[in-house]
């Protein structure tokens, strides 16, 4: 086993733990922040809809950071699962033998990677979390076109 695929493998290990505290520490944001406005109170109401309070922007970027995690997580659960027996880069190190149920392996990988992306950017932009919604849309799809590009022992 390569040293990078270890080091994706520690990752993937650590990032259950960290996306979870993340979510934490967003949700005590929230909690925190229950009793200040999450609207602005003056301006046009075109402007305080898409410029929320301060308070809120806390709890958007706490959110983007714990979902930032748990995209690099995600990703490198992807890779853990698929460096043995499917994926044959050089720098995931020795493949190992041929996993015969691993052919759909990679479109699966890619299409999970860009349903979460969208939903979990649709669902930002609902909550008026602009920079969540940036977040997805960024890190996701461009993983999955990364993902796309890996030579397998089918292609």
């Amino acid at each position: 086993m390569g040293v990078v695929i270890l080091f994706f493998g520690l990752f993937s290990i650590v990032g259950w733990v960290a996306a979870l505290g993340g979510l934490g520490y967003a949700s005590s944001v929230l909690w925190r922040s229950r009793g200040q406005q999450w609207l602005r109170s003056h301006g046009h109401p075109f402007a305080r809809l898409l410029l929320p309070a301060p308070a809120y922007l806390r709890f958007d970027r706490a959110l983007a950071v714990a979902v930032l995690v748990a995209d690099v997580w995600l990703v490198s659960a992807v890779i853990v699962l698929g460096a043995d027996g499917i994926f044959t880069e050089e720098w995931m190190g020795y493949p190992g033998m041929m996993d015969p149920g691993g052919r759909g392996y990679q479109a699966d990988a890619v299409s999970l990677l860009r349903t979460t992306a969208w939903w979990s950017a649709s669902a930002a932009l609902l909550a008026r979390c602009w920079t969540t919604a940036v977040v997805q849309l960024s890190v996701l799809p461009l993983s999955a076109l990364w993902v796309a590009s890996f030579d397998t022992y089918y292609s």
